[in-house]
């Protein structure tokens, strides 16, 4: 049987490494060389004395066990969560023990996107951080509530620009998220969307925390406290302190935004409010160790 292009090549490569070792007389300069093992050396050596050139060939990678494959079925479900809502390995793990009670191990969920060509996403691959910042947590839902605004940028069909506003609110001890999205940035917008919040989370809130942003200023602060609502303000340039609404903005971007096609103010409001159900009802979160924040909350309200 005649041999393949790689198949000679293996042959003619590791002749060259024994015929040099043998020219030289010393194996070890020669597995310097070449960077090689005397291990592997004398196993090439020992082989091709007792079995001749065939015995070079690489061995073949084990044949694939079909019956040690994940199920068709259950690589439509990986395809679907990983296109559709851009979840993580773990993530969809999670998903498919807790909604479907099917169990995959993370790496058979990477297994499944990397045969697919869908292990890597556009915009949330792995960045070098050049500062770790520890996140503490208050225990107790409502304690206090991390806002912020994120900036949003959308193309129109038609080629024009829009920009809007999405307010976020997350609770320091679940991760309870409550969205909207406002086409002005103004005191008015953060006074509305904190009586949005407070309708919206199943608890009493003590104190609201934010940046030291133009809409955050003595209206909106007036406002808080006359609601009996402690308002405090970070530092300065310390954006960190503010933490999980900027991580939470970070998986709005991954998860949300570069599935979506900007179309009109209803429809971007209707989607958001979709999302906000999804993160706080369905999607297991990595920081709760799989639970979604709604979980956590019920457990956290519970009488001990």
């Amino acid at each position: 049987m005649s041999m393949t292009t790689k198949e000679q090549a293996d042959i003619r490569r590791k002749l060259k490494v024994l015929n040099y070792g043998k020219e030289i007389g010393n194996i070890s300069k020669t597995c310097r060389h070449f960077g090689i093992s005397r291990e592997t050396y004398y196993k090439w050596k020992r082989d091709y004395e007792l079995k001749g050139e065939s015995a070079l060939i690489n061995s073949k990678p084990c044949p694939q066990n079909p019956k040690l494959r994940i199920p068709l079925y259950i690589e439509e479900k990986i395809l679907y969560l990983r296109k559709n809502y851009h979840l993580g390995q773990l993530r969809i793990s999670w998903y498919l023990k807790r909604y479907h009670d099917i169990k995959v191990s993370a790496a058979g969920v990477w297994w499944v996107l990397k045969r697919n060509g869908l292990n890597r996403l556009p915009k949330n691959q792995r960045k070098r951080s050049m500062e770790q910042f520890k996140r503490y947590e208050k225990q107790v839902p409502g304690h206090r509530i991390q806002v912020d605004v994120k900036f949003l940028f959308f193309t129109d069909k038609t080629g024009n620009e829009t920009k809007r506003y999405q307010y976020t609110a997350i609770d320091d001890a679940t991760r309870a998220r409550a969205l909207r999205i406002y086409d002005k940035h103004h005191q008015s917008c953060a006074i509305d969307f904190v009586d949005y919040f407070l309708s919206k989370f199943p608890f009493r809130v003590h104190t609201i925390q934010t940046d030291n942003g133009h809409e955050f200023q003595a209206k909106f602060h007036w406002h808080c406290e006359d609601l009996g609502i402690r308002h405090v303000y970070i530092k300065p340039g310390k954006p960190n302190l503010n933490g999980k609404v900027e991580r939470s903005h970070l998986t709005d971007d991954q998860e949300f935004y570069q599935l979506l096609e900007y179309t009109d103010d209803i429809d971007i409001a209707k989607k958001l409010k979709e999302w906000e159900d999804f993160y706080n009802f369905h999607r297991p979160n990595f920081a709760l160790k799989g639970k979604t924040p709604y979980e956590v909350l019920r457990e956290k309200l519970a009488p001990q």
